[in-house]
């Protein structure tokens, strides 16, 4: 055998030992892309559909607070009014008494 010969004997048999690392590369390379799209795809939806819901919970939230502030703002005004309402009572009911202790004395 010549040297010619050996070298293509060798190097025959390197690509046959080659050929199973090689096909598992290529199928390492194809999980790798389906990986990539599954990922793209992941992120696409995260950008467009969860920001999205998330944007429209903050928006809400921030109606939600406006409308308790309005609702405090209401509740505190009800109060303010009971503590009136019981002040011109209390004030009322002195006053009858006034009137009738006058009336007695008129009369």
């Amino acid at each position: 055998m010549t040297d010619n010969e050996l070298l293509l004997a060798i190097s025959d048999m390197i690509d046959k030992k080659i050929e199973p690392v090689t096909a598992a590369i290529r199928v390492m390379q194809s999980d790798i892309d389906a990986i990539n799209q599954k990922v793209t795809s992941v992120g696409l939806k995260l950008e467009n559909e969860t920001n999205h819901n998330i944007q429209l919970l903050a928006e809400n939230h921030i109606n939600l607070v406006d409308k308790l502030n309005q609702a405090i703002r209401v509740t505190d005004k009800t109060l303010l009014y009971e503590v009136q309402v019981s002040t011109l009572k209390s004030k009322v009911e002195y006053l009858e008494k006034e009137v009738a202790e006058i009336k007695n004395h008129i009369a």
